[in-house]
Parts: structure tokens; sequence; C-alpha cells
């Protein structure tokens, strides 16, 4: 797919967002519970003065469309349950996402169990996604950070990181669960931490863009 950087900003697994999500343990819920996943490709259009959620798209390299990234808004039924990837409403492909490290870890150790059927499930859940997109009003979404939403996304953040970071993550490693008092100390930590992500996410996404003009 050819994509005009002259309007658009190009951002790969490499960008910064990207290998946060790949390093972050909690993404492993965002993926294999929620189905939330983050594509390999994201364009940014540089000649837009709109703030920078309603000006990011998801190209499909399958039909080259340009999905506007707001279909997955997680107000949405459709930023959740896609476990195999993005539906592309206009061709019925799948767009590639990314993946977080400890996802693959997780998946690889227990392959065994769900592995056999990975083509049948992946199979019926295409099978349902056109009806997903029927209708789907994505235009007025605003973004989760904007207006007082970043506190309350920010607290979710901190809460995942939480259950991921103290209780799970030492569960899994050698079978312990911290004390209460570690476990209250790591939750303010990461309700901290929380509030200091929505926030930074809040004044990412609501950046706006300069409309720069395009060259000819």
């Amino acid at each position: 797919m050819k994509i005009d950087k002259d309007k658009f900003k190009v951002h790969s697994w490499k960008n910064w967002m990207s290998l946060l999500w790949i390093i972050n343990p909690g993404s492993v819920i965002n993926e294999l519970v929620f189905g939330q996943r983050v594509p390999k490709i994201t364009l940014l259009d540089k000649t837009s003065p709109e703030p920078r959620f309603k000006r990011t798209f998801y190209p499909c390299p399958h039909c080259n469309t340009l999905h506007d990234s707001r279909k997955w808004d997680s107000s949405l039924p459709t930023g959740f349950k896609n476990w195999f990837g993005l539906y592309c409403d206009s061709c019925g492909g799948v767009i590639p996402c990314i993946r977080s490290g400890f996802s693959y870890l997780l998946l690889a150790i227990t392959f065994p169990i769900w592995g056999w059927y990975r083509k049948t499930l992946k199979t019926r859940w295409i099978e349902k996604q056109a009806a997903r997109y029927e209708n789907l009003d994505y235009e007025k979404t605003e973004s989760e950070f904007s207006g007082k939403r970043w506190w309350l996304s920010g607290m979710i953040w901190g809460l995942l990181m939480f259950i991921t970071i103290g209780v799970v993550l030492p569960f899994f490693l050698d079978g312990s669960i911290p004390k209460m008092t570690s476990l209250l100390l790591l939750l303010l930590f990461w309700l901290a931490g929380g509030a200091v992500f929505g926030y930074s996410m809040k004044l990412f996404t609501d950046k706006k863009g300069v409309g720069a003009t395009i060259k000819t």
C-alpha cells in the first residue's frame, strides 16, 4: 500500500506508544480478555487541524481503505472482541495488529489447549464481524480521555496494572501473593500512576494538528 507521506505521518510498531503496549504486562488483559488491539500501522493526518483522535487512521493492507480509528473506540462494541485483529468492514479482511510480548508468552504456554481450534475459532469470529459494523455511528465519538473521562480511564488503567503486576504476575512467577500492606501500597501507587497516565493521554489525544499545507 502506497502512503502519501506528505499528508500522513506513519507510525509502525517501532513507535514509542506501540513499544509501550508491547512491553506492558497489563496489555495481556486488554488483548486476551477484552480483545482490544493496536494495529501494526497507524497514520496521523498532518494536514488536519482536528484533535489527534479525530485525525488518526488505520489502513487496511487488503483493500487500501483508511479507517477512522474511532471505529474501535472503547465506548463502542467494536472496540472489544477483536481477538484476531481489526475487522475491515470494506473488504472483510483483517487488519494486522501488534501483540504484547506477555500475550505471546501466555499464548505459547497455553497453545496445547487452544492451538488445535485456532482456525475454527477465527472462522467463527470472522462470520460474526459484519453484523457488528452495521449502522455503526462513530463520528460523534469523543476520546476516552476527553473532558473528565481521563480520570475514569486512568483509574481503570491503574487497577488493571495493579491486578496484573501486583497480583497475577507474582502468583504466576512463584505462586505467591504479596501481603496486604504491600498490596495496599501497590494499589495506591498504581492509582496515582493511573491519574498521571490518564491526564497525559488527555493532553496527547486532544492535541490539535497544525493543518499544514500539502506539498505539491
